[in-house]
């Protein structure tokens, strides 16, 4: 018995000794009284590691309130709860306390977090935290990334639907026209149309040779583009189309169009920017007609990108300033391409549009003929720029540019990437302007052309819109070129059907299509039969007109006006 100073004193009871080996002796009838009952023993060697001696984050009162059936096995050694010589469970009083916090208690930062586990060695504890904290941080490091291009990826999408909020419609709806139909692009991706294959009712125009050596051009031997100003260039509405006002006279079919216009039906679900088609029903015939001056003329730059184009219409590099030049380079790209030797592949009849001894441009106008219902055909007029031999065989083409104006834009330099990762400038493209690419692709299956040219035309200097060199160019069969992009002809077959039994069911008057410059739908206005006629179309401005590109003082502004003046005479004289 030991006693202390203030008068207490405690038995400190009497341990056996052992001298045959470790562990009590086998006979202990004379201190087995003496000891508390229920006392934990677990035999273990010299070879085991010992783990914890006493557990005192135990919460017991959680333990005894009906969850003992969900303890550890390995607690059961630390359970004293059953041993009436400890105090814990001597206080009758006990059994009706409860806790008011019973949250369990917290779990250390650190410290050791493994448990022994005879079948797997356990590293030191010191190491395990180690390793359980870099994972840790690896874990808050990947979660912050993901956290970071997600905020990123939500705030260009907000930016580009705000952006896409402030663009105009295409026509100004007036008041007194009455919206019949509403359609969601959504429906569009459902439907699927069989067509069977076209004929040709008729061929007309001329076509050149495609100049093979472009294929070769590169970044490094990069040619200039030139530029046609003596080529004649039509984009005739279908209603203005000589040939197709013969043949609805002679009723070859019920629908008439043009590839243009039946391409940006085909692709609608693709376009961000709003566009119109006019359509006329008179009697039991069907005309789908563009506004002179029409968006449909242009062709879009970045459509579908989610980085922004400058608002101001004078600012180079602005939605309308590109669409522009867009055009201007997808012209002179689709001439300059071809051998210009005077030999031409010509047709049935001339360009209708021409008049005679006017120099027009390499193009053949290919009127088809499609079957859509028992009793139900459509017209189309389709073009095709070329033509190439192959192996004694003629086949057509389509020549098409892709325009490159600030690298910074699209995030991918042609100059530095055409060589080596054409596969990635093809991606970006279709990314910025997939509705674009499905259009061109669209018209050249409507052709049948054989094979479609893509060209790769950039800027000489990023603030220099006149001047241009052509870096490279490919090319692709429409139909694996379609398939590709995910572009369906069952769908796109399905989409103008349903237009077109959608506008049979009209009365005869006249009809606006328009895409809605905020939303991923059409609506189909009912407008007089004197809309469109006496409208002012805004043209673009002449070159010598358009704001030159700012140069760093006046002499480098006078310097880019007569380089410009002397190639201007060089191409002249070329001609």
């Amino acid at each position: 018995m030991v006693t202390d100073g203030g008068g207490g004193c405690f038995e400190i009871g009497t341990v056996p000794f052992n001298p045959d080996g470790w562990g009590p002796p086998e006979s202990t009838t004379t201190t087995s009284n003496s000891l508390p009952q229920h006392v934990p023993f677990a035999p273990f060697s010299r070879s085991e590691k010992l783990g914890r001696i006493a557990d005192w984050t135990r919460n017991v009162y959680n333990n005894q309130s009906g969850r003992a059936n969900n303890k550890n096995p390995a607690d059961t050694v630390f359970d004293f709860t059953a041993d009436d010589s400890f105090p814990l469970s001597a206080n009758p009083d006990d059994d009706s306390f409860r806790l008011v916090d019973g949250k369990p208690p917290p779990r250390p930062k650190f410290g050791p977090k493994w448990r022994f586990n005879q079948h797997h060695r356990p590293q030191l504890p010191q190491r395990r935290d180690e390793e359980v904290e870099a994972k840790k941080r690896e874990a808050e490091k990947e979660r912050a990334r993901r956290d970071r291009h997600y905020n990123q990826n939500r705030s260009n999408v907000n930016q580009t639907r705000r952006e896409a909020a402030v663009f105009k419609s295409s026509v100004d709806i007036q008041p007194e026209w009455n919206m019949l139909d509403q359609i969601p692009f959504s429906t569009f991706s459902k439907l699927s149309f069989n067509v069977s294959e076209p004929e040709d009712l008729l061929l007309c125009g001329s076509l050149e040779t495609y100049d093979r050596s472009y294929d070769r051009v590169t970044p490094k031997n990069e040619r200039r583009l030139e530029r046609f100003k003596y080529r004649n260039f039509f984009k005739v509405t279908t209603t203005d189309d000589p040939v197709i006002r013969r043949l609805a006279n002679e009723d070859k079919a019920t629908v008439f169009a043009t590839d243009a216009i039946l391409a940006s039906l085909m692709c609608a679900p693709r376009s961000v920017y709003s566009w119109d088609i006019v359509i006329q029903r008179v009697g039991n015939k069907l005309f789908f007609d563009k506004r002179d001056g029409s968006q449909l003329d242009l062709l879009s730059v970045h459509e579908t990108s989610q980085e922004p184009l400058p608002e101001a219409k004078d600012d180079i590099n602005s939605a309308y300033s590109l669409s522009v030049e867009a055009a201007y380079i997808n012209q002179n790209f689709s001439q300059q391409v071809l051998v210009r030797d005077g030999n031409k592949l010509t047709f049935d009849e001339p360009n209708p549009f021409a008049n005679e001894g006017e120099e027009v441009a390499s193009v053949a106008y290919r009127y088809r003929r499609w079957k859509l219902d028992a009793d139900m055909y459509l017209v189309s007029r389709c073009e095709v720029q070329s033509v190439v031999d192959v192996n004694n065989q003629q086949q057509f083409l389509t020549l098409n540019a892709l325009n490159e104006f600030d690298p910074k834009y699209s995030g991918v330099d042609w100059r530095q990437k055409l060589e080596t990762q054409r596969g990635a400038v093809l991606a970006t493209e279709l990314k910025n302007n997939a509705n674009k690419l499905a259009k061109w692709t669209a018209q050249a299956l409507l052709a049948s052309a054989d094979l479609m040219k893509l060209g790769f035309v950039s800027r000489v200097h990023p603030r220099d819109h006149f001047n241009h060199v052509i870096l490279a160019v490919l090319g692709y069969k429409p139909k694996d070129f379609a398939a590709q992009i995910n572009l369906s002809t069952t769908n796109m077959w399905g989409i103008v059907k349903s237009i077109v039994d959608l506008c049979m069911k009209l009365n005869e008057g006249k009809y606006v299509l328009v895409k809605d410059p905020s939303k991923p739908q059409v609506r189909i206005y009912e407008v007089p039969p004197d809309a469109f006629e006496n409208d002012y179309v805004e043209e673009p401005l002449p070159e010598d007109e358009q704001v030159q590109p700012p140069g760093e003082d006046a002499e480098a502004a006078e310097a880019v006006e007569v380089a410009v003046d002397v190639e201007d005479k060089a191409v002249d004289v070329q001609a």
